[in-house]
């Protein structure tokens, strides 16, 4: 399952991964699975704009990055920034949770729209 998780290009579903390592493992033993490495701090999962929980390694193990997410397909792909824009979006994070009386200890970023194959 790690193996999977690493070679996929963002987070993907439950579904998308039982089909990618064996569709011969039941169901809810790869849900228990998720579960247990979720719990571990291994994995991250994600509320897609879609509805469906998806899951990727988590970013201790990965690196930072961010999400671009299809409204129609629900495809997540993982993206980097520049190092100066990934500057100024910590700037901005700090000053908008100061502004709140918050202390931002990390940041995510998801932009959702349409992704080139849906909007062909």
């Amino acid at each position: 399952m790690l193996e999977v998780l690493e070679a996929a290009e963002g987070p993907i579903t439950a579904s998308e991964l039982h089909t990618r390592v064996d569709p011969v493992i039941p169901l809810s033993s790869l849900y228990r699975t998720l579960g247990v490495l979720t719990e571990s701090q291994l994995l991250a999962n994600h509320h897609g704009v879609d509805g469906v929980t998806r899951f990727e390694l988590a970013e201790w193990l990965t690196g930072h990055h961010h999400h671009v997410v299809c409204s129609q397909c629900g495809e997540v792909t993982d993206v980097d920034f520049p190092a100066e824009h990934e500057a100024r979006l910590e700037h901005i994070a700090e000053e908008i949770a100061s502004l709140n009386g918050f202390l931002a200890t990390s940041h995510t970023l998801e932009l959702v729209g349409i992704c080139g194959r849906c909007r062909t």
